[in-house]
């Protein structure tokens, strides 16, 4: 499910404001924090990144929904979020508080058509991963804090696989507003053919091994990956290995780890075959902010880069993202102070979604407090 043809684009977050999408100026929000002076013609941006459904690469070919239509359920317990997150019907299953996993590193299976959203700011897994296997489609994880897998003084990890969300072979995937730190292995690691798949307003905190992407000598996956922070992270920022298409924008590095490392501490990677677009990012502090195999594309413009050093490298032609989906670019000036306000979980996201995903399905929202 490779080919895309043009007059196939869906609109993106950028085409229009759906409700409860409430307008902010950057040029204000900019100012405040200190971060320079943002033009008025581009000073319009949503709030929190907060949009009804799914953009980017996870919006084409029939879109992701998760557990629009399913019950609403609200988890306290890791045996409830396992009951529902693995059940064969649709779900939105709302995490209340901090659910720490038995016994350390365990996997919760997420199946298909699941919504995972945390409540408020305080929806929590510690110590454990959402695993989805082969097949799974139709996912979404919001709002979530995953952390607190490491093992103390297992730097490398590796003799475990302690992720924070691991998927092999799946479809239709939207990672959003998740915070994510101190985990002993990948903070998020999209795996073996995954394809149709959007990263979106997430915190990567703390780590060593982020985001990656690959693990396998296929040239399918299809990936957008925007508005999200990376701080106080190694390497993976993400790392895409033979992915078809990687698109990367507005994204913010910053307070990069173990910065004495030559080679293995890095931002972006174009790896094997991948084709990478890059627009509009900030990379500051960073040591090779991005980097492309020979045999890899990577095309990059509008981003600033501020205190960086080592390779800088783009060549080839990659794609156009446009041919596939609309979208609207931040100025790279703002995404210091838009990142950093509205990447993780939001306050009232859940409700959001809880809302939105309820809407016109003809059932009543069921409450499952335990």
């Amino acid at each position: 499910m490779t080919h895309f043809r043009s007059s196939k684009r869906l609109p993106g977050p950028g085409s229009g404001l759906g409700p409860g999408r409430v307008l902010i100026t950057v040029t204000a929000l900019v100012a405040a924090l200190g971060l320079g002076v943002v033009a008025p013609a581009e000073a319009v941006s949503e709030s929190a990144g907060r949009t009804a459904g799914a953009h980017g690469f996870a919006s084409l070919e029939g879109g992701t929904t998760g557990g629009a239509g399913g019950k609403v359920v609200t988890v306290t317990t890791q045996a409830d979020l396992e009951r529902y997150a693995a059940a064969e019907e649709p779900y939105v299953i709302r995490v209340a508080g901090t659910i720490k996993a038995e016994p350390f590193g365990a996997n919760v299976v997420v199946a298909s058509d699941k919504t995972v959203i945390g409540v408020g700011t305080a929806g929590e897994l510690v110590q454990g991963e959402l695993h989805l296997t082969p097949g799974t489609h139709n996912v979404i994880i919001r709002n979530l804090t995953i952390r607190d897998s490491y093992v103390e003084g297992n730097w490398d990890c590796k003799d475990t696989d302690f992720d924070g969300i691991q998927m092999d072979t799946v479809h239709h995937v939207w990672i959003d507003h998740n915070r994510f730190s101190r985990i002993c292995d990948g903070q998020l690691d999209i795996r073996k053919d995954s394809e149709y798949v959007t990263v979106s307003y997430n915190r990567f905190e703390n780590n060593n091994k982020t985001f990656g992407i690959g693990w396998t000598p296929n040239v399918k996956t299809q990936i957008t990956i925007d508005h999200n922070w990376f701080r106080g992270t190694k390497q993976r920022n993400p790392s895409a290995d033979n992915c078809a298409y990687a698109h990367l924008y507005n994204n913010y590095m910053t307070a990069q780890a173990d910065p004495g490392d030559p080679v293995w501490t890095y931002g972006n990677w174009s790896r094997g075959k991948t084709k990478m677009v890059i627009e509009n990012s900030y990379y500051q502090d960073v040591q090779h902010p991005y980097q492309a195999d020979n045999t890899a594309e990577l095309v990059q413009r509008g981003s600033i880069l501020k205190n960086t050093g080592g390779r800088q490298e783009t060549w080839g032609a990659a794609f156009d993202p446009r041919d596939f989906y609309d979208y609207r670019l931040d100025p790279a000036a703002a995404v210091p102070a838009l990142v950093s306000r509205f990447s993780g979980p939001q306050k009232r996201l859940d409700a959001h979604t809880v809302a939105d995903r309820s809407a016109g399905t003809g059932n009543r929202a069921s409450h499952a407090r335990h």
